[in-house]
């Protein structure tokens, strides 16, 4: 559909400033423009999207009476796409653990034990939401926790900011301490169904059906979830998979029958399109195999695994079995917020990986798979991750000044790929001069101060 030519375009908006983007939306081909006009406008259906996209001196001339911002220095790309994190881990970041077992026991279960108490959950729910736009993240596939009131705030919250966001109510009858546990497996289940029906397609929300990983959920549990996903195919399911040695012994246990960890959910009906599980570190070719051919998606999460010591991702293999994947933050295993902060992750973990060994990751492929890549993972292509007409207006506007090491070294790069791996070491939230949402520029949040 060519949306420039559509009629009903209102609101029309100019934005001068260099360009980066994905011209091919299937392909990891960055594309830059030095001196770029960025055209957006409210369609129809009320939803702000880019309308043009090109030299300014090309495309000013078609809209030669549009009011239009003028950004020098600045560069405009597509908002970053997370696509693992945990909002109620916010506050369990940086916390030391012998490994991810212990570190779920020790921190993160008794932590998630508040999100009863809606309170609570609005208040750290405005800062999670609010720390990603600092960042540059635009859309999130997020965990929210046993509670479904942990659902129905995360909701108010990203609507009120108009984001588009993906969450669900962790499924977790066993295995779980008291709070967090669910007690009766069917009324999980009934809950799940309740805030799909409440939430899934208002505005710009989706629900992810979500069972926190095989161990923690009876097999009665599962299969009822993937009795959920048959009946509501658009909604989206999430899990963790094969990240942990220890871990993946443990459902070997508890399901003997099963051929694998990832086979666990393809019996209970959880493997499909639109499913996304995190890690997918110590997956055998039959998996990867498998993943492909429903169209599954592994949500890698490098500085999760790093921190927490789980494993190397083997982007080579996923690459040879054509398996999709993007990247994610997994806060609070995860130790940032920011994409800069994964990206330079990922780059060190493929070139450590068994699998992968000495595989150099190009800065074009990493920056595709925090933004367009991982839309296309999540079955959004075309609406979020891109810069292409039609996308949704999400963007950040990149000040390569930031610092004076950045400065200093993007100056003196002569490729863009040389210009966007400095961006990827050397970046962080001060590299994110603004942050962009259904084309309103978001007011930056003042630094606590105690």
């Amino acid at each position: 559909m060519n949306f420039s030519r559509l009629p009903e375009w209102t609101d029309l908006k100019g934005w001068r400033a260099g360009l980066l983007w994905f011209p091919q939306s299937e392909q990891a081909l960055a594309q830059h423009e030095q001196d770029g006009l960025l055209v957006t406008g409210r369609s129809a259906d009320g939803v702000v999207r880019i309308v043009a996209i090109g030299p300014f001196a090309t495309l000013s001339a078609q809209y030669p009476d549009l009011p239009t911002t003028p950004w020098p220095g600045l560069c405009i790309a597509p908002g970053f796409v997370d696509l693992h994190i945990h909002y109620p881990q916010t506050d369990v970041i940086g916390s030391p653990a012998d490994g991810l077992l212990p570190w779920l026991e020790h921190y993160t279960f008794p932590h998630e034990k508040h999100f009863s108490e809606p309170a609570y959950a609005h208040e750290v729910t405005a800062f999670f939401l609010d720390e990603l736009m600092r960042h540059g993240v635009t859309t999130a596939l997020c965990f929210a926790t046993a509670h479904p009131e942990s659902v129905d705030v995360f909701m108010m919250e990203a609507q009120k900011r108009r984001l588009r966001m993906i969450t669900g109510k962790v499924l977790q009858d066993r295995h779980s301490p008291d709070g967090l546990r669910d007690t009766d497996t069917a009324l999980s289940l009934r809950q799940t169904e309740d805030l799909i029906d409440r939430w899934h397609g208002v505005d710009r929300l989706g629900y992810a059906i979500t069972p926190r990983f095989a161990p923690t959920s009876t097999p009665a549990q599962l299969h009822g979830a993937g009795e959920i996903a048959q009946q509501f195919p658009d909604v989206w399911i999430q899990s963790h998979v094969a990240e942990n040695l220890d871990e993946i012994r443990w459902v070997h246990e508890l399901f003997p029958q099963a051929r694998s960890y990832l086979d666990v959910y393809d019996r209970a009906g959880l493997l499909r399109q639109r499913a996304v599980y995190a890690h997918c570190i110590y997956l055998d070719e039959t998996d990867r195999q498998r993943m492909v051919e429903v169209g599954a998606t592994a949500a890698v999460s490098p500085t999760s695994n790093l921190f927490l010591g789980s494993g190397f991702f083997d982007f080579t293999a996923a690459d040879a079995a054509g398996l999709r994947y993007g990247l994610a933050s997994d806060v609070g295993g995860g130790t940032s917020f920011s994409p800069f902060h994964t990206m330079h992750a990922a780059y060190t973990v493929a070139r450590q990986s068994v699998g992968s060994a000495g595989l150099s990751l190009a800065p074009e492929h990493l920056w595709w798979q925090h933004t367009a890549g991982a839309a296309q993972a999540l079955d959004l292509a075309g609406k979020v991750g891109n810069l292409l007409p039609g996308c949704e207006a999400d963007f950040v506007l990149l000040n390569p000044k930031a610092t004076p090491l950045l400065a200093r070294r993007t100056a003196q790069t002569e490729t863009l790929a040389e210009w966007l791996f400095a961006l990827i070491v050397l970046g962080d939230d001060r590299l994110i001069a603004h942050t962009v949402v259904q084309g309103e520029v978001v007011p930056r949040q003042a630094p606590a101060v105690s």
